[in-house]
């Protein structure tokens, strides 16, 4: 009986270890099918998983984009209102030296000095005419004089009035290159001349121990302190005594549709 036994089940093991071989030959031979259907049946299996997962990483992707562009508004806002907090400054201390000028001028009797200005078009611009100079449509008719000082909004000099027809005048301008025009430095009043470079540019040299910091403003001579240009940068080279300022108008040039001529 137990011969027997032990007979079936050496059998019983030949034909799982045959069945066995079978598997793999048949595995062996045909596994790309089979590929193909386990990687079909997992598909199936798993997609909603995956699907789940990529809907989530897809939203955690949109949330970190969210506060990244908040991030940087928040500092674009923050550099905006530090920029802005200066600019407040200065036109405070501007408006602090202005109307210590206006008392000035009351005191001596000066502040109800009269001054004519005539509205004008600008008929064309530096990039239509030559040498930085601008063609307005009054002139002689209207009062017009060579010399006369043109202003951009109402107090920002911009030149003078260089040839005069009878309805239309030439205007150089001061940052026509070569230009020379006497101005003084706000810090320290110190003389000094402004020579124009182009397009709205000037220079001006300076001894090399000056020191203008970025938004210094230059103004013309006179009673009344009319900021012709403002200090960008200065260049220095320490084998040379002196130092250079460059500087541009207060006004873009090319943005401007009408100018006053003050006769």
């Amino acid at each position: 009986m137990s011969y027997l036994q032990d007979k079936k089940n050496q059998r019983k093991k030949y034909i799982n270890v045959g069945l066995l071989i079978l598997i793999l030959i048949i595995f062996f031979f045909f596994r790309n099918p089979i590929y193909k259907a386990m990687s079909s049946t997992f598909s199936v299996i798993f997609r909603p998983v995956l699907v789940v997962s990529s809907g989530v990483g897809n939203k955690w992707s949109g949330v970190a984009a969210f506060f990244s562009l908040k991030s940087s508004i928040t500092k674009e806002n923050e550099n905006l209102k530090m920029k802005l907090g200066a600019e407040e400054a200065r036109l405070a201390n501007y408006n602090s030296l202005f109307a210590e000028n206006e008392h000035l001028k009351s005191i001596l009797g000066r502040k109800n000095e009269k001054t004519s200005l005539v509205l004008s078009a600008i008929l064309s611009k530096p990039n239509q005419s030559a040498y930085d100079t601008l063609v307005i449509d009054a002139g002689a008719k209207q009062g017009i004089k060579e010399g006369n000082m043109v202003f951009a909004l109402g107090n920002v000099p911009i030149g003078r009035i260089n040839a005069v027809y009878p309805s239309s005048a030439k205007v150089i301008l001061f940052s026509s290159p070569g230009e020379k025009t006497e101005a003084i430095v706000s810090i320290g009043n110190i003389f000094m001349t402004l020579v124009g470079r182009g397009g709205g540019n000037f220079e001006m040299i300076l001894p090399r121990d000056a020191t203008l910091p970025k938004g210094t403003e230059v103004v013309l001579p006179g009673i009344t302190p009319y900021v012709v240009a403002v200090v960008q940068t200065i260049i220095t080279d320490p084998r040379d005594a002196f130092q250079k300022a460059l500087l541009i108008s207060p006004v873009n040039i090319q943005e401007l549709k009408f100018v006053e001529v003050r006769i």
